[in-house]
């Protein structure tokens, strides 16, 4: 009998509150269809973790060992996500408007003043390494937010990666308050042409492979990342594996990023999670994201300036990297604002160029920080 109420009185006031939190996450992923695939696993798995005297933590659990080999050692899972990633993109629309790689640099603006006001809040509440892990909340780019925040070993793994899907999750909601309260009717108005310029294979087929040079030259921390992404979109574009694209697409990607969600909770357990940093982590990260989209809108309205062929600024949001939602979003509202603006195509190659920004950008910040 003893036996069998050992678990029950292990359970303390901080057990329940995460095995609240994940019922929470469940809900969002069932009832309101908030990023699903991954809130699901780790509202499962916060529950999994939190139930005294489990046995998927410890020298033979589950849940742990899938952290130290897929996580922790070699950040295997979120590297190997991107592949799925890089096969689900077509870079055709970034390709026939080069001009889009801008606006998805600037929406990287939030990830660095949001690393500048945690360091600030100083030593005792956030390290140097801790601020820059919060950071890249703003890329709205989970794979590197975790890899960045294993990479510098901060102990607020669990609730920065959390935090990045719940925001990504919510862009539907942020970004529409946050676009139309930094622009005017008439600029929401703004329409775009299409180009008629046709992508040739060929272009399709090196381009990967030159992004993959430069970023690997630029910020060499930034090349697992980008380098995978940029290996998936190879396979997607090369017209010789379309079983493998497809597999990667769907079959690899979903089944990571399963694994992923429930492997994360392993640093979701109570005495790690329950902290008052975690608030703050929450702000902090809704501030990137904020200002992320702000920089993309606001580096719109500056190209505007010397452009004759004036941008939408709306478009400058879709450069943080939660993709597709930051296109459809910003479609959604152009057609709120004109029923014959039609954005996608220009947001779409906005998204796709802050994937690759925000990559780099992680790369970037793991090399300048660690070193």
């Amino acid at each position: 009998m003893e036996y069998l109420l050992e678990g029950l009185n292990g359970v303390g006031w901080q057990h329940i509150v995460m095995w609240l939190i994940g019922g929470i996450l469940i809900f969002l992923a069932i009832k309101k269809k908030m990023e699903p695939a991954l809130l699901l696993p780790i509202g499962f798995g916060a529950i999994l973790v939190n139930v005294p005297g489990t046995n998927v933590l410890g020298e033979t659990g589950i849940v742990e060992w899938l952290f130290e080999v897929g996580i922790e050692a070699s950040e295997a899972m979120p590297i190997l996500l991107f592949i799925g990633i890089g096969a689900m993109i077509d870079f055709g629309p970034l390709l026939s408007n080069p001009k889009l790689f801008l606006l998805g640099g600037a929406a990287q603006f939030g990830i660095f003043i949001t690393i500048l006001l945690a360091a600030l809040m100083g030593n005792d509440v956030f390290t140097l390494n801790d601020a820059a892990s919060i950071g890249i909340i703003g890329a709205a780019d989970g794979p590197t937010a975790i890899l960045v925040a294993q990479t510098l070993k901060t102990e607020y793994l669990a609730a920065i990666v959390v935090v990045a899907y719940s925001y990504m999750a919510l862009v539907p909601i942020i970004q529409p308050v946050v676009i139309k309260a930094i622009t005017t009717q008439k600029e929401r108005c703004i329409r775009m042409k299409y180009s008629n310029q046709t992508v040739s294979k060929t272009t399709r087929i090196m381009f990967p492979i030159i992004v993959t040079l430069v970023a690997g030259l630029i910020a060499p921390a930034s090349l697992a990342l980008v380098g995978f992404l940029m290996f998936g979109n190879l396979i997607r574009e090369c017209g010789v594996l379309d079983s493998l694209s497809e597999t990667a697409q769907s079959a690899l990607a979903n089944l990571i990023t399963l694994l992923l969600g429930i492997t994360i909770a392993f640093q979701m357990q109570a005495e790690k999670f329950i902290q008052w940093e975690t608030l703050i982590i929450m702000g902090l990260g809704l501030f990137a994201f904020v200002f992320d989209t702000v920089g993309g809108v606001m580096f719109a309205k500056f190209l505007n300036l010397f452009s004759k062929n004036k941008i939408n600024p709306m478009v400058g949001a879709a450069g943080i990297s939660a993709f597709p939602m930051a296109s459809r979003v910003v479609q959604k509202l152009g057609l709120e604002a004109d029923p014959n603006n039609h954005l996608l195509m220009h947001a779409v190659g906005t998204n796709v160029s802050g994937q690759i920004a925000s990559a780099i950008v992680g790369g970037l910040i793991i090399g300048l920080v660690a070193g």
